[in-house]
């Protein structure tokens, strides 16, 4: 039996769990994804790409006879032998028309057993060579371009080198991508009102960065200054957590997350976490660690600045053993492993 991954926006902790998948649970795997960009066109549209791309196998069709009969008679689904083709779907030329205005290569979608991985071939799958190249990689852009070269580098260790722990200025991190919905402005404007007041401390903004970048992020570099301790993405995976690994507090200002992969890092990696009373956050750590408004952020870190030595001392209430891999490994397996039931 086969496992059919589809992800539509594959960057980030997307492209992490994906990824994951692939390599850790030793199936035959195959992996249907799109670039990383235009989350809202993504959601909108990419089922109507999806449902005419991703080839037709019966190595992974879990649907049971009671939902295939209603779906013959809505949509017109035919039976072919054990595949399953569409014809007439509805949306179909109004899917191909949206999906060109999001992503202007049709190549950019990927559907194929990934390289290294879970490459074994399954009849009425294209082979490597036939596939559709792979999804293009994020667009990226280099905000620190012309600056100073220190601002490129993972340099952290040097800066703190010579300096007592407990005497170190306060170090926050910043790790999200760097688009409206993590709502930096709201960040920015708290980190901003305590260089206002003189409060010593450090920040570190990470997370990956897209063609479009919003104003507030060149205004607060420049407000910022010598706070600055690293400023973009970290393409290297141990430079990142060895950045999380510095900083003594982990900020969200985020108003859409359906969970928060780089908190729950940041948190293993020894972060005090700072997060909104709203979204996923409550169910996933204790309320000392919940904000309800900026002035209640400001407030917190205005007095870890003062005291960061608080920070450092504290042992997290929270759990998170219970997300790593460890613990959910055989859950994922067992799920994907499942054999057909009616209430699929």
């Amino acid at each position: 039996m086969s496992v059919l991954l589809i992800e539509p926006f594959y960057g980030g902790s997307h492209k992490q769990l994906m990824d994951l998948l692939q390599e850790e649970l030793q199936e035959d795997c195959v992996l249907c994804t799109l670039p990383a960009k235009k989350w809202h066109w993504k959601a909108r549209t990419s089922a109507l790409y999806f449902m005419q791309t991703v080839p037709t196998s019966s190595n992974y069709r879990f649907m049971p006879e009671h939902k295939l009969a209603r779906l013959e008679k809505v949509i017109g689904v035919k039976r072919n032998g054990d595949a399953y083709q569409s014809e007439g779907l509805p949306g179909q030329q109004e899917s191909r028309a949206v999906m060109k205005t999001i992503d202007a290569h049709p190549e950019s979608g990927l559907c194929e057993p990934q390289p290294g991985l879970c490459t074994t071939q399954h009849e009425g799958l294209p082979s490597p060579a036939a596939a559709p190249v792979q999804a293009e990689a994020p667009e990226r852009t280099n905000p620190c371009q012309g600056e100073d070269k220190q601002h490129l580098t993972f340099n952290l260790s040097n800066i703190l080198s010579g300096l007592d722990y407990q005497q170190r200025p306060l170090h926050i991190a910043w790790p999200h991508r760097w688009e409206h919905d993590k709502d930096p402005e709201t960040f920015f404007k708290v980190l901003m009102k305590l260089k206002e007041q003189d409060l010593p401390f450090h920040v570190s903004v990470l997370g990956e960065t897209f063609s479009e970048i919003p104003d507030i992020f060149s205004e607060a570099r420049e407000v910022l200054g010598s706070s600055v301790l690293h400023w973009g993405y970290l393409p290297s995976k141990d430079d990142y957590f060895r950045a999380l690994c510095t900083a003594d507090v982990v900020i969200s200002t985020a108003k859409h997350e359906f969970f928060g992969v780089a908190m729950i890092e940041a948190v293993h990696c020894g972060c005090y976490p700072l997060c909104p009373k709203a979204l996923v956050y409550p169910e996933i750590f204790p309320a000392e660690y919940l904000y309800s408004t900026p002035e209640q952020l400001f407030k917190r870190l205005q007095n870890f600045c003062k005291r960061p030595d608080i920070v450092r001392r504290h042992l997290y209430k929270g759990e998170t053993a219970g997300f790593s891999w460890a613990a959910l490994g055989s859950k994922f397996r067992s799920l994907l492993a499942a054999e057909p039931r009616e209430d699929l």
